[in-house]
């Protein structure tokens, strides 16, 4: 019998922004193609964003001639509190589904991430995948 179980993957983080300044950067395109699915080295592509429910999104980077696509459907956004997407990659093309939630928090907010239905063995690497965006994010709007 095979076995067709996922995973939960949970990343968190304090940004030092408001927490309207952190859920903004996740659906305006000039934001989102400074940071998010961006890696050193790579060249942005496409960062198209219809921000709507039932819109979609896809952001596509050239990395070492390798073009990584990523792509989804919004399902809820509900600014700045709240953001649930369906998700999927030229990697793995099945859609698996992200929860953002951000609460303000001192002087800042605190962003979690949670992503659904993650294969077992791929939950460290899809938990540093994650790391680094949300630190690129940060980074991005603590600059701002």
């Amino acid at each position: 019998m095979t076995t067709t179980e996922t995973v939960l993957v949970e990343v968190s983080r304090h940004i030092a922004a408001t927490p309207e300044q952190v859920f903004d950067a996740w659906l305006e395109p000039d934001q989102a193609r400074r940071w998010l699915f961006a890696t050193e080295g790579g060249v942005m592509e496409r960062c198209e964003i219809d921000a709507r429910v039932g819109g979609s999104f896809r952001i596509d980077e050239r990395r070492d001639g390798e073009l990584a696509e990523h792509f989804g459907t919004y399902v809820e956004i509900d600014r700045p509190r709240r953001l649930v997407f369906d998700f999927g990659t030229s990697f793995e093309a099945t859609p698996t589904r992200i929860t953002v939630t951000i609460v303000a928090d001192g002087d800042g907010a605190l962003l979690t991430l949670l992503h659904e239905g993650v294969w077992p063995d791929w939950s460290e690497k899809t938990r540093q995948g994650w790391t680094m965006v949300i630190e690129r994010l940060a980074r991005t709007v603590e600059q701002a």
